[in-house]
């Protein structure tokens, strides 16, 4: 154990190294650290012998380890110093409240900063909106890549030429400690993009490579002919195919072939080079140190690349993952890191730690599969896919937790797996079509009202752009709505009114799915007033080419405000029924990360269930995926340890309706939430 073996025993005049730390990093850290009081510098101490193993782990991939373990406690000592105060108590809180991200009161909110704060006020003006963030239960805000990209075009930011900057429009770095502050003292983390496996054509590290300085070359993937680019291309996939197909480009100045997996301009780092490893921990703790304290970290999949794979999901990645972890615990407890990896259920678990890695790697995960299988049912009406395919993930360590969502600023790839379709009698291939007609509005009966993105006529695969309300349909009853009134015939006003309550239903009941799945619900801006697709998407030049812009739009204050008056509205409901899940959410020990959700086969196809066991008691989860009214029977929600008559819906408070056979009744689209009084 740590304490045991590598930890000499302190006294007044030494400091708890680990003993493998070279006496000469050794001397330097300490004098690093002299202006700090003694307690300070124990912490540190003891921070870094704890984690040290951690680090030399997963620095394995190196081949010499403990020389660069050494240069990284040298950049934390260097962060320490510099760590504010109230930084400081954060990270002793959170040490003792390990769990503080796992919590049941946690809800998360994501949004494009200049699209959630007011027009013009950048990062200050994400302040404004605390008020708003509060009313929804909210503790977790993502705001999506802010740190200064290269000029357009930038793959919506995520092409950064500065880690250490803002974007201009947003404001500056203090800008975003103070924010961070503010956001702090009202109870709610920080999350900010880190792009892990590239950089802009123009950070100083390329400007640089481009310039032909030898060290920085080294920092890329340059070839001077295409002889290697062509030997891995035979593995690689496309991630662009549209815009941006294959993984090289040539450049002038360089005089050779840079990888390049996203675009031409977003330039792969070499992480073989250990300097890259090292550049990064220092930009992780210099972010830190402002005040963040969750990084999404982009792309991580593709960080390791290995000839005649795909260069994805290598156990390199897993490695550097868990060193990146070490070394910023040594600083910052307080900080955690969010993996941005949609991948399959087999793979994705990796990166919360799986095997010698358990627990080490990062704290929370995406689960994309979940996003995907809701939608699936809404369109099918059938749960059975969705039951098999999320009930054969692989247990995750209890110390993470999963983000769910039901929408992000991303498009929807129909992560379909065709042994997951076999299992219940349906072709992958056939269902992933006709998922993308479904949601594109092309498939006989749809109102759903998305945007092809990406289509691939090879496979016939297409991923689909558009909110939350327009998948469910709530744009085209709408317009039916308006268009019946005008001609005053009652009955049509009856249907088309039941076509927006159905569409209304359907988005909260998926967001009800997502906020009792467990880990940190995570709600996009604008789904909290049922935004539509914005029509003006294409009508910034930039975005033309990227339909994805339709479902990011800029939240829309009037709608809050009405949805706040009109609780009887479309956006009121919505609005009202998110409030809710909060609430509810925040009460049930349930709900907690560390308890695993279970998929369970329900009697009924048309309704998906769910059981999560905790030492207070099972939770049963129903939820009817079809407009027509379902049932359970009353037995068989008995076997799964919650009889029908003594449970209550969490939900509503109320004891849940029952049939004159003691089967439990569900109506159109409704969740229901099950737990004993």
């Amino acid at each position: 154990m740590w304490w045991d073996d590598s930890v000499s025993i302190p006294t007044s005049r030494s400091l708890p190294w680990p003993a493998a730390l070279p006496a000469s990093s050794r001397q330097r850290v300490e004098a690093t650290l002299d202006p700090l009081p003694e307690h300070r510098r124990t912490t540190f101490a003891l921070r870094v012998a704890r984690w040290w193993d951690d680090l030399l782990e997963g620095l394995a991939p190196y081949p010499h380890p403990a020389e660069v373990g050494a240069r990284v406690v040298e950049l934390a000592a260097a962060a320490y110093l510099a760590r504010d105060e109230d930084l400081h108590l954060l990270d002793e809180r959170r040490s003792l409240e390990p769990d503080w991200f796992q919590r049941p009161e946690m809800v998360g909110y994501a949004a494009y900063a200049d699209r959630l704060a007011p027009p013009g006020t950048g990062l200050a003006g994400i302040a404004q909106r605390a008020e708003h963030l509060r009313e929804l239960g909210v503790r977790y805000l993502h705001l999506m890549p802010l740190l200064r990209p290269r000029p357009a075009p930038n793959d919506g930011g995520y092409a950064v030429a500065d880690y250490r900057q803002v974007r201009e429009d947003l404001g500056t770095m203090e800008e975003l400690r103070e924010l961070a502050r503010t956001l702090r003292g009202q109870g709610v983390s920080l999350c900010l993009d880190l792009v892990l496996n590239h950089v802009a054509r123009e950070h100083p590290w390329a400007a640089a490579a481009r310039a032909g300085d030898e060290r920085y070359l080294r920092y890329f993937h340059v070839y001077p002919d295409r002889t290697v680019p062509d030997r891995y291309e035979r593995t690689l996939l496309e991630v662009f195919p549209d815009f941006a197909p294959g993984n090289f480009t040539w450049d002038e100045e360089l005089d050779g072939w840079v990888w390049t997996t996203f675009n031409s301009y977003q330039w792969d780092l070499a992480w073989h080079n250990p300097d890259v490893f090292c550049e990064m921990v220092d930009v992780i703790l210099f972010l830190a140190n402002h005040g963040v304290e969750v990084l999404r970290l982009d792309a991580i999949a593709f960080l390791w690349k290995r000839m005649g794979t795909q260069c994805q999901n290598e156990p390199e990645v897993h490695q550097l993952t868990q060193a990146l972890r070490a070394a910023a615990r040594m600083v910052a407890p307080a900080l955690i890191f969010k993996a941005e990896a949609i991948v399959g259920p087999n793979e994705v678990v990796h990166y919360l730690g799986q095997g010698r890695h358990h627990g080490k790697v990062s704290d929370l995960a995406y689960h994309n599969s979940l996003m995907v299988q809701i939608w699936s049912m809404l369109a099918s009406r059938d749960s059975r896919l969705a039951t098999h395919a999320l009930g054969r993930f692989p247990a995750v360590p209890s110390t993470t937790a999963w983000i769910t969502y039901l929408r992000c600023h991303d498009d929807i790839g129909w992560a379909i797996d065709d042994a997951d379709a076999r299992a219940v009698m349906i072709e992958g291939w056939r269902h992933r079509q006709f998922l993308s007609e479904y949601y594109s509005g092309e498939f006989a009966g749809s109102s759903a009202e998305g945007l092809v993105f990406q289509a691939n006529p090879a496979t016939g695969d297409a991923r689909i752009s558009g909110s939350a309300a327009s998948l469910a349909g709530l744009g085209a009853a709408l317009h039916q709505l308006a268009a019946v009134e005008q001609a005053g015939d009652r009955e049509q006003r009856r249907v088309a009114a039941m076509a927006v309550d159905q569409a209304v239903a359907r988005v909260l009941l998926g967001y009800a799915v997502i906020y009792g799945w467990g880990g940190i619900p995570v709600l996009w801006s604008g789904d909290e007033v049922a935004a539509l697709n914005d029509e003006r998407w294409a009508e910034v030049p930039e975005h033309a080419d990227d339909n994805r812009w339709a479902h990011r739009p800029r939240l829309d204050w009037a709608a809050v405000l009405e949805a706040r008056e009109d609780p009887s509205s479309a956006t009121g409901r919505v609005y009202a029924g998110l409030r809710q899940l909060a609430r509810v959410r925040a009460e049930l020990p349930h709900l907690h990360a560390s308890a695993a959700a279970e998929t369970v086969a329900s009697p009924d196809p048309g309704v998906f269930a769910v059981v999560r066991r905790h030492p207070v008691g099972p939770m049963l989860q129903l939820y009817n995926v079809t407009e027509q009214p379902r049932t359970v029977p009353g037995w068989w929600v008995s076997e799964l340890g919650l009889p029908a008559e003594q449970s209550v819906d969490a939900l509503n408070g109320y004891p849940p309706n029952l049939t004159d056979d003691g089967s439990v009744y569900l109506s159109t689209y409704q969740p229901v939430w099950l737990v004993r009084p």
